[in-house]
């Protein structure tokens, strides 16, 4: 986990938006926001962006963490209710894997348990080691 964690580290977007992983095995993955200001949209709720990158976080982990490289394919995401402060947690559970493909649901909690938000992800799993297996 830590070299997941020194990786996401490089990514100035990720380390600038505030975003924790917490958690990360093969076909999961867990990330938090703590909700800023910045975070927030003009109706002062938390931009869908903020959340869809939050969701594509944990699930990037999740579908990297097998040690083979795996890039976004299609995802689509739902948002169910606001949220406008407080922390969020997104958790990536795998769906179905295969040797070139898998799927993956997210949700993002708040400090309720409340879904914020859906996300469901596929990946296309290349032939390529990274240097991140959890295995």
């Amino acid at each position: 986990m830590e070299d997941f964690k020194n990786y996401f580290k490089k990514d100035n977007f990720i380390a600038n938006v505030g975003i924790e992983l917490l958690e990360i095995s093969p076909g999961y993955a867990k990330a938090k926001l703590e909700i800023e200001e910045r975070h927030l949209n003009a109706l002062k709720t938390v931009q869908g962006g903020a959340l869809f990158t939050l969701a594509d976080i944990a699930f990037g982990a999740a579908i990297n963490a097998h040690g083979n490289v795996a890039v976004l394919i299609n995802a689509n995401m739902s948002f169910v209710k606001a949220a406008t402060k407080g922390t969020l947690i997104a958790e990536a559970k795998e769906t179905s894997i295969s040797p070139k493909i898998a799927t993956y649901n997210v949700d993002i909690t708040d400090d309720n348990g409340d879904i914020i938000a859906i996300y469901q992800g596929m990946c296309y799993r290349k032939k390529i080691t990274n240097d991140f297996s959890c295995d």
